[in-house]
């Protein structure tokens, strides 16, 4: 049993894992942070317009499914990387995997 924790804390993906899930960890901070951003925009939006303005929509849109591909990584139901490590329009295409 020693022996294989032993081999599980001397492997080289498991430490990159855990460097990219604080990095992303960060990052899914900074967007949840713009996202409130677009939240006061849309809000703003609807009361002085009467609807929500359809480009802060598709922006909000997007980090929704940017945040989404994050967290997918940081429970370890992906190994892709999110962006800027993988194109952009891959997070909109991401599946669930089937377990």
């Amino acid at each position: 049993m020693d022996e294989q924790i032993n081999y599980n804390l001397k492997q080289l993906d498991t430490w990159k894992r855990i460097f990219f899930m604080v990095v992303f960890s960060a990052i899914g901070a900074l967007v949840r942070m713009i996202l409130w951003a677009v939240i006061i925009l849309q809000v703003a939006s609807t009361l002085l317009t009467g609807k929500a303005n359809q480009n802060v929509l598709s922006f909000g849109r997007n980090l929704s499914i940017y945040t989404y591909h994050i967290l997918l990584f940081l429970t370890f139901n992906t190994e892709i990387l999110p962006f800027p490590f993988s194109t952009w329009n891959l997070t909109a295409d991401l599946q669930l995997p089937e377990k």
